[in-house]
């Protein structure tokens, strides 16, 4: 058994800088539900049940989740935001508590998110991160004036030579793994051909991470997260005509410390779309949700309430 220690060493040499805050952040534990925090369920259109955590008071909040994430991957944002706003803090479908329907679509999600805006009664503000930032600016384009604002955390956009393409052909393969009950081999096809982690860190990850087994239980997600992002990974510039001009405003905000890619497919949103704005936050990286929950909540905070 490694310790501590030997996991950050093995995160190090399987895949860099990325792997070690990968690593991190998935060994990080969030302790549970926040205090107060009380379970609800919302029912989607096609008749989905969306299990979701409620704390706080004052304006409404909703947190979209990432790849292979389900709720418990953001209550430590969930605890820091709830002293500001009213915070809702789902699992996405076929993720935690919630369930599915078949054939997945993208507008199933979004749909999701309407019952969750239905739910609390008021216009609602977004964070997404990751491919959750995608769905959020996804809802937030189609729900109008139920969305008050988006907060979107480094939405994975691969829209240069500054990171390779994601291969078209991913969200099969990976769903194919997992209807296969290889659920294994699904996350270790996301990481490596959609993240670019190494094979052999990839192996080591499987290995030593705790929270693999967590990832391995909603594998069969992976491929809605990159149906999600299909056409935002090419190395082209993003789609012109998939978010209306009327999207509610938007910060795509990136941790400074980030690889370039992130800077670069939020500098392209933001020249996309004229609501949205391209801003980077000190100190940060892909990991802050987890790593780094009480700047990112300020940053969240100064957005959404700047008078507050």
């Amino acid at each position: 058994m490694l310790n501590f220690a030997g996991i950050v060493l093995v995160a190090v040499a399987a895949g860099g800088a990325f792997g070690l805050r990968l690593a991190l952040g998935k060994m990080m534990s969030t302790g549970g539900p926040p205090p107060g925090a009380i379970h609800k369920t919302a029912r989607s259109r096609d008749g989905a049940l969306i299990a979701y955590e409620q704390t706080g008071a004052g304006p409404v909040v909703i947190l979209v989740s990432a790849a292979l994430a389900d709720r418990d991957g953001a209550r430590p944002l969930a605890r820091r935001l709830a002293s500001s706003f009213t915070v809702i803090n789902y699992d996405r479908r076929g993720r935690g508590e919630s369930s599915d329907a078949a054939p997945y679509a993208v507008e199933r999600e979004v749909e999701d998110l309407e019952a969750l805006c239905g739910a609390a009664g008021e216009p609602v503000f977004l964070f997404g991160s990751s491919s959750g930032a995608v769905l959020a600016l996804d809802a937030g384009s189609r729900l109008g004036a139920r969305v008050r604002k988006l907060f979107l955390y480094e939405p994975p956009f691969i829209v240069d030579a500054s990171h390779a393409p994601t291969p078209d052909s991913l969200a099969h393969e990976i769903g194919a793994a997992a209807a296969a009950n290889d659920r294994d081999r699904a996350v270790a096809l996301f990481f490596q051909k959609g993240m670019g982690i190494p094979a052999v860190g990839v192996t080591f990850m499987r290995l030593f991470l705790p929270a693999w087994r967590d990832m391995a239980r909603i594998a069969h997600t992976a491929p809605y997260d990159l149906k999600i992002l299909a056409g935002t990974q090419s190395g082209r510039p993003l789609p012109i005509d998939r978010w209306s001009r009327t999207t509610p405003a938007a910060m795509a905000a990136v941790g400074a410390k980030s690889e370039e890619f992130f800077h670069n497919g939020a500098k392209a949103l933001a020249h996309t779309l004229p609501t949205a704005e391209y801003r980077p936050l000190d100190g940060l990286d892909h990991s802050a949700v987890l790593m780094a929950p009480d700047a990112l909540a300020g940053a969240i905070r100064r957005y959404f309430t700047p008078d507050r």
